[in-house]
Formats: C-alpha cells, structure tokens, sequence
C-alpha cells in the first residue's frame, strides 16, 4: 500500500494553500531537525509530503505525463477560481478518455496536477 509521494517544494505555505484548495487537508506541518520545512497532505487516501529545503528546488517535467492526478467536485466552479487566483491552465476543461470533465493546472512548482470531475462516483 502507498503510504504518500513526497516532492521539494519552493514555497511550503503557498503549495499547501494550493492543495488546500483542491480539498486537501494538512494532516503536518514542522520543522526537520536539519531545518527543513514538512508538510503532509492528505487528499481522499492519498497523502503528499513536501520539503522547502534550502539552496534546492524541484523541477517537475513540463510534459503533461508526468502529473498527479485529482478527484473533484464542482470542477467548473473550481477552475474558474483557480484562473482568477493566477493559476496557470496548461489543458483547458475538456473529456477524459471516461468521458469525464477534467482540466490540467500547474501547482506553485510547476507541477502538472490533473484535475478530474469525480461526480457519479
């Protein structure tokens, strides 16, 4: 079983505001003892750790491939608050293969974060 995938991050407080936002939970917050920032997410089951370490930083592949994939409710609503909040739209609202609604964005690190309508689920 998967216990969370854990990624660098740039700006701790502004990655879990985004996450946040999707419907994420902060489950942990803290400082390592080498004075890194950690933080948990927790998203449904699924958890996603991040690191601000200083003098580093992720670099996520631009390509759409390499991406975390969401369930969410009201993705319409959802995207048009995330426009107006900056966030970039790099696939705008189309069907999924399922013949769902679903939209990619970029999180504060560039990451690809695909967002999936999970209504009749």
């Amino acid at each position: 079983m998967l216990k969370h995938v854990s990624f660098l991050t740039r700006d701790l407080a502004a990655t879990l505001a985004f996450y946040v936002h999707l419907g994420g939970t902060v489950e942990k917050q803290l400082t390592t003892p080498e004075g890194y920032g950690r933080a948990v997410v927790r998203l449904g089951e699924g958890r996603l750790q991040f690191f601000e370490v200083t003098g580093e930083g992720p670099a996520p592949h631009p390509h759409w491939a390499e991406h975390i994939a969401l369930h969410v409710v009201g993705l319409n609503e959802l995207l048009s608050g995330l426009r107006a909040q900056g966030v970039t739209v790099t696939r705008d609202l189309q069907s999924s293969p399922s013949g769902r609604d679903m939209a990619f964005v970029l999180d504060p690190d560039g990451r690809q974060v695909e967002l999936l309508e999970a209504s009749g689920e």
